[in-house]
């Protein structure tokens, strides 16, 4: 199964906290690095640092999204305080769920974590599989 990775964070976050975020977000849905098939964020972090050298590394592909196209999504939890600085409640789980396509799924809802560096950063991951759930792929 391939997933997605939907990617929110504090303007400049290190790659560290960003690698930690994924890392902790991928194992608490059972999956490993290989399943990622890509990874989203809102278009307003296209110069995110940590994002674009996470994706890099990786050889992950790399989708914005536009604020008001993320706001059309539905989403588990939707945030005022992100929608006050961002103009959409959700950043992760929207982008995430828009990048694996129509029938995906949240294996994960949004992990947030605070690193070492005092920023935050959130990680939400999508099933681009519609056939399988989470619990064939254990």
């Amino acid at each position: 199964m391939k997933v997605i990775l939907g990617l929110g964070c504090d303007r400049n976050t290190s790659l560290t906290t960003l690698n930690t975020a994924v890392e902790q977000s991928l194992a608490m849905a059972g999956l490993d690095k290989s399943a990622v098939g890509g990874v989203a964020s809102i278009d307003k972090k296209n110069d995110e640092t940590a994002i674009l050298q996470l994706a890099a590394d990786h050889a992950w592909s790399l989708t914005f999204y536009p604020a008001e196209q993320l706001a059309q999504v539905p989403v588990p939890n939707p945030s005022e305080v992100v929608r006050k600085y961002m103009g959409t409640p959700a950043v992760a789980e929207a982008a995430a769920l828009l990048a694996a396509g129509v029938g995906s799924e949240l294996l994960l809802e949004k992990h947030k974590y605070r690193g070492e560096d005092g920023k935050n950063a959130t990680v939400s991951i999508a099933s681009i599989s519609k056939k399988r759930t989470r619990h064939e792929d254990r």
